[in-house]
Formats: structure tokens, C-alpha cells, sequence
């Protein structure tokens, strides 16, 4: 069966002249020397494959067991060096597949932050998907370190730092 797969593919490329697009290239793949210890990886997805200046939707993914306290606010910070810009009015908040209300979203382009502040906190322990949508890739492609922290509710509520996107821009 795989076999044949290949040679679909392969035949696919040679009679049209262009190779068949993977669905891979907007999924994180194996990095080797990122800098970044592979349990402070996170999962992400570019629904539109992750083209230079092109449209796109980020789905940065923060797994249930990385949770570990509830979320009154999720910070996203990004290089100096990532030239995209986002739509504040399409982040919207995932919490089990399911959309959460978010009462305000924060872009600071000259600290590179965007502050999502939902509605009522996310609690600990579950699946959180942040979705970007309107996303102009930047015109230049290279590896984007995007950070994820957490504020805790409270009185005095703490930052925690729950990973690193490693996206890349072809």
C-alpha cells in the first residue's frame, strides 16, 4: 500500500509538473537544536500552510497537562524579527474544542505582546487552543519563537511560563 502511495505521488508530480502540497508543512515537525527543551514545546498548527506573505490561521495548542493552574489571561510574545500582523479582532479562545467568551485582546506591537484576557478564567487542567485568524505572514520566512505565559487569578496574580511555539514561515 505504501508503495503505491509513492507512486501516485511521484507520478502526480511528473505529469503536472508541480509536487503535491503536504499537509505537514503547517504541522510542527522534529527540531533538533532549537535551544528549547522538547517538554517546553507546544503543539501548533498554520491551517493555511505557513507561506510567506500570505494569509493564515495560527491554532497554538497548550495540552491539558501543561494547565496546571487556571488562566485569567494568556500572554503571547514573539520576536523582534517576525514582520506579520494579526487581527485583534479574530483571537479568539479554545477551551476543549469549544469557544470561549474573551473579554478584550491587548496587541502591543512595540513590545511584540498580545495580551487575551477571557472572559471568566480557563480552568486548570484543560485543553486550550488559541486561534489567530487574519494573519499576514511575514514577506521573509525563518524559525518564530512564540512564548506562552499565563496570569493565575487572584489577588496577586502570577505569570507562568507554559512553553514555546516554534513556527516556521516558508
Amino acid at each position: 500500500m505504501r508503495h503505491l502511495l509513492s507512486t501516485l505521488v511521484v507520478t502526480g508530480c511528473l505529469l503536472t509538473g508541480s509536487p503535491a502540497v503536504s499537509l505537514a508543512q503547517s504541522l510542527p515537525g522534529f527540531t533538533l537544536w532549537s535551544g528549547v527543551k522538547s517538554e517546553n514545546q507546544l503543539p501548533f498548527r498554520l491551517d493555511f500552510g505557513g507561506q510567506t506573505n500570505a494569509w493564515d490561521r495560527y491554532r497554538l495548542r497548550i495540552p491539558a497537562k501543561r494547565m496546571k493552574f487556571a488562566a485569567s489571561e494568556f500572554i503571547v510574545s514573539y520576536p523582534g524579527y517576525y514582520k506579520g500582523t494579526f487581527d485583534p479582532k479574530k483571537i479568539e479562545v479554545r477551551v476543549k474544542e469549544k469557544k470561549v467568551p474573551v473579554a478584550e485582546v491587548d496587541w502591543d506591537k512595540e513590545n511584540r505582546v498580545i495580551k487575551i484576557y477571557p472572559q471568566e478564567p480557563v480552568p486548570a487542567g484543560t485543553d486550550v487552543e488559541l486561534v489567530f485568524s487574519n494573519v499576514k505572514n511575514p514577506a521573509f520566512g525563518g524559525m518564530f519563537y512564540f512564548n506562552c505565559l499565563i496570569q493565575t487569578p487572584g489577588d496577586v496574580p502570577l505569570s507562568r511560563y507554559m512553553g514555546t511555539w516554534i513556527l516556521s514561515i516558508s
